[in-house]
């Protein structure tokens, strides 16, 4: 019975002594869980009080706005998680003027930023940090404007549109904003994601003026003298392979694909393309290849995006008659080699120098996840096969390391390099003379493109960059 009683004794003193020890490691993590995150309201209470800050602008990236039917409101991208998993978007194909080459005004406009779908967040998350915890108010164009507060502005574009496009739009968006302050010296902060980087940097340049019709590139600073700081985000400032093998395979999203016929009718893609610094193709030895991704024949011989005989017989079969796919796949190869060219001058005019006393760029990206950042062509009985992941490769060479060589360290679509705005990823290579960036510093996050504006530590600093007195 003594025994019986004793071992109960050492039993529950056993259990206590587990219960005790989970309870304190819980609360020793669950307090090394919190000290490790910044606490916002925290740190920026005191700022929530200050009133005197430039509005910011917010600018999404590219398939970062809603679109909906301008008639009827129907939502074409973005509409719901069935549309995301099952559908191909071919609607969202812009129809192709065949005599001007440019694509016609279409059905859909861009309303709001893409929020929340089959729980992932876009845009919701920085919007809400920058309101709560930086005390700043949505505002609306044309609007009265309390000059007791902190203003914010969200750009909203067709980022299926052509860039220049969409920097003139920008341009009349940060006019009206002076307006409003009744302040013709008004300076505003720009905060871009992506693709809104390059409409940002296009805008600091050259304002409304379309510099792509030749090689000239005149700079007037239209947009860097009406702007105070400007903070980019997983911005491919030097493009991104990523954008170019979507053109040779197209998208995955859920499952299905947006394929090439549909995406080579959107002009701003091709600016993402690799800009011709990057040594963006090489041979399964590992060589370099001087080959002009902006030369049209080089998509012809490769038989990639219009000219992949895939592409061309899904689009055939959009028609009831031959004679008339003939004519849009004509129209379709005079519009891309166009596009292709336009493209070229506008990641070139990204490079060109600027004149003193620019406005520098406070850059934030990641370089935790293998990222696309070269092609291999690889001799196949003597076919010229392109491969664009490791797993491709059927006849490795001995001593190549082909994740290596094909993938380098950045946010899983925008390389570190590229984020940089530098053509190579060894921070101590000199900067290449035409790839004037001008970079004030850069923050480096592990997280991927699409989470970027989650990240709590990016939050914490764009709060920081913003509502810092110099």
């Amino acid at each position: 019975m003594i025994l019986k009683n004793l071992r109960k004794i050492l039993f529950n003193r056993y259990i206590l002594i587990v219960v005790t020890t989970v309870v304190v490691v819980s609360s020793l993590f669950i307090t090394k869980t919190f000290e490790s995150q910044p606490n916002l309201k925290r740190l920026f209470v005191e700022s929530m009080m200050v009133t005197d800050q430039p509005p910011v602008i917010f600018i999404h990236g590219v398939l970062g706005s809603k679109l909906r039917d301008k008639e009827t409101g129907i939502e074409g991208w973005f509409s719901s998680p069935w549309n995301i998993l099952f559908d191909e978007f071919r609607h969202l194909a812009l129809d192709i003027d065949p005599n001007t080459l440019v694509p016609k005004e279409n059905i859909y406009e861009a309303y709001e930023l893409a929020g929340d779908i089959i729980g992932k967040d876009f845009y919701g998350n920085i919007i809400k940090t920058l309101v709560d915890n930086g005390g700043y108010k949505h505002a609306e164009l044309g609007q009265d404007i309390n000059p007791n507060q902190k203003n914010l502005y969200t750009f909203i574009y067709d980022w299926r549109q052509d860039n220049v496009i969409s920097a003139a739009h920008l341009a009349d968006m940060v006019d009206q904003i002076r307006e409003d302050y009744g302040n013709p010296d008004l300076k505003v902060d720009i905060v871009a994601h992506s693709m809104g980087g390059l409409i940002t940097r296009y805008f600091m340049r050259y304002g409304r003026v379309d510099v792509t019709n030749d090689n000239e590139f005149p700079v007037n600073m239209y947009g860097g003298e009406r702007v105070r700081r400007v903070v980019l985000l997983g911005t491919p400032n030097l493009g991104s392979v990523k954008m170019m093998n979507a053109f040779i395979g197209g998208i995955q999203l859920g499952l299905k694909r947006i394929n090439p016929e549909t995406l080579l009718t959107m002009p701003s893609l091709y600016h993402l393309f690799p800009h011709p610094l990057n040594n963006w193709i090489v041979t399964a030895k590992g060589k370099s290849l001087d080959r002009d991704l902006f030369d049209v024949e080089i998509w012809r011989r490769f038989e990639w995006a219009i000219f992949d005989p895939v592409v061309r017989e899904r689009i055939r079969k959009e028609f009831d008659n031959d004679a008339d796919a003939e004519k849009y796949l004509q129209t379709l190869e005079q519009f891309f080699s166009k596009t292709l060219e336009r493209a070229r001058r506008f990641v070139w005019s990204l490079t060109v120098p600027l004149p003193e006393n620019h406005p520098l760029l406070i850059v934030f990206g990641g370089d935790c996840h293998l990222t696309p950042a070269r092609i291999i062509v690889e001799e196949v009985e003597g076919e010229s096969m392109v491969r664009m992941s490791p797993d491709e490769i059927t006849n490795p060479v001995a001593g190549i390391d082909y994740n290596e060589l094909l993938m380098e360290p950045g946010d899983g679509s925008v390389s570190k390099a590229s984020l940089m705005g530098r053509p190579v990823l060894d921070p101590s290579v000199p900067r290449h003379k035409y790839s004037f960036f001008p970079l004030d510093h850069v923050v480096f996050l592990c997280e991927k493109h699409n989470s970027l504006t989650g990240n709590i530590s990016f939050q914490d600093n764009l709060l920081n960059a913003l509502l810092i007195r110099d």
